[in-house]
């Protein structure tokens, strides 16, 4: 088994409804199952939720953007090994994505 990581990772869309809290539970679900800590900040309708901190960078492996518009403050993960996936990509194939991209 490959090491468990600790991710932290933003979701954001262009409506900022559905799509961006669903990319979260997903996210969410695909990494625990694989054994992997994960913080997802939404950026929607809502505003900002669950917000990664100072804190969260420093001891992140990982920054995970599920994005299909820009995302609030993207300069803080420089220091991150940073991946970008499309919302729907995430939604119709979570599993295959995250398999590819947690691969050393």
């Amino acid at each position: 088994m490959n090491k468990a990581l600790n991710i932290v990772a933003v979701t954001a869309c262009s409506t900022g409804i559905a799509q961006t809290y669903m990319a979260a539970d997903v996210l969410e679900h695909c990494a625990r199952a694989k054994g992997h800590t994960i913080k997802v900040e939404t950026q929607g309708a809502l505003g900002v939720l669950n917000p990664i901190t100072l804190s969260d960078l420093s001891s992140a492996d990982l920054a995970i953007l599920t994005n299909d518009v820009a995302i609030d403050d993207v300069d803080r993960f420089h220091q991150l090994k940073t991946i970008t996936v499309s919302i729907d990509d995430i939604l119709t194939t979570p599993q295959d994505i995250l398999d590819g991209l947690l691969q050393p």
